[in-house]
């Protein structure tokens, strides 16, 4: 079954077979694909007849440069703005690929099919395009929204298992955020449901979208309430600028547990939802443990890009299913860090 969302009224969410989808939604007309080496070895079917340009695979080349060498790639090739670009891999290539598209001759059109559960639940999704600067998450970007975004739930039986639990974190953020079922949901399902299962593993794809597309629908410029989607990511931010350990789903999780820890200490998360958000996380198979002290994250986060002078809007989980937004001093989050 095909479900079809809506995201800040321009851009259609689909979760369905893409190789069923696909052919509708593409306009008539040249259309060039964006992708990477896992993509051309995993779904080499999804790449037939169309044109394409391969780029790396990690987070080191989300940049500038990578950026440039496709610019560069775009003008031998010839594209133009009666082309469309066509973005097919996991989050990694769809922030490249709409960073390029907004870009490239003032901005072409653009769609994804997303291939990894963390592009389906988050990365794809609202409008966000951008590539890294110096190690610093996604300093240079945009906003705009892709044409379409294709969410294939069986795409997702190639990824390994840390990859597909990368993506777990972000769903139960989701849960944490606005939906409270979502969350009581993934509780009561294992890790191998909801690794093997299609029609559960739609589900909660199709409800961590909901929250997603509902919050960017009314804030899409990250202005109020879009900032609730931070929850969790300002320390997994800091993880992932200070070491390699961890990807950025399990930096999730670990920043989730903090701002749980840190929401209990500041009397505005009872002691039973932390504990429930936090054995949820490690049922699914996650490490809470910061790999580096947390008085060493403090100096990462006073560079976070969503900070405002000293300070910062920090997401601190109120219930399951709830969260608040409160201005904090990056001081008083570092003094906090150290106690929990």
């Amino acid at each position: 079954m095909t479900h079809t969302l809506k995201v800040a009224e321009r851009s259609d969410i689909y979760i369905g077979r893409a190789e069923e989808l696909l052919p509708s939604l593409l306009p008539d007309g040249r259309v060039i694909v964006i992708t990477d080496a896992n993509i051309d070895r995993r779904h080499h079917s999804l790449l037939k007849g169309f044109e394409f340009v391969m780029i790396g695979m990690g987070e080191s080349i989300k940049t500038l440069h990578t950026v440039e060498t496709i610019y560069r790639r775009f003008v031998e090739l010839g594209i133009d703005r009666s082309c469309f670009v066509l973005g097919i891999g996991g989050g990694i290539v769809t922030d490249i690929t709409g960073f390029v598209a907004s870009t490239y001759m003032r901005g072409l059109r653009f769609g994804f099919i997303s291939t990894t559960l963390l592009g389906q639940v988050d990365a794809s999704l609202g409008g966000k395009n951008g590539v890294n600067l110096d190690g610093y998450k996604n300093m240079v970007g945009t906003f705009n929204q892709p044409q379409f975004v294709i969410c294939d739930p069986t795409l997702l039986d190639t990824l390994p298992e840390r990859e597909f639990r990368a993506g777990l974190a972000e769903v139960v953020k989701a849960g944490i955020i606005a939906d409270r079922a979502l969350f009581e949901r993934i509780e009561h399902s294992s890790f191998e449901e909801l690794r093997n299962n299609h029609d559960l593993l739609g589900e909660i794809i199709l409800g961590a979208i909901k929250v997603k597309a509902d919050i960017v629908g009314r804030d899409e410029r990250e202005s109020g309430e879009r900032r609730k989607l931070n929850l969790g990511h300002t320390f997994a931010h800091a993880i992932e600028k200070l070491s390699a350990e961890m990807n950025h789903g399990e930096a999730v999780a670990v920043g989730t547990a903090l701002a749980a820890r840190l929401a209990l200490r500041l009397g505005v998360l009872s002691a039973e939802d932390a504990e429930r958000i936090e054995r949820l996380l490690t049922a699914l198979g996650f490490s809470l443990t910061p790999p580096l002290p947390t008085k060493r994250l403090a100096s990462a986060i006073s560079k976070d890009k969503k900070s405002d002078g000293n300070a910062l809007h920090f997401v601190l989980p109120t219930g399951i299913g709830s969260c608040e937004v409160r201005r904090m001093e990056i001081s008083e989050i570092a003094k906090l860090s150290e106690e929990i």
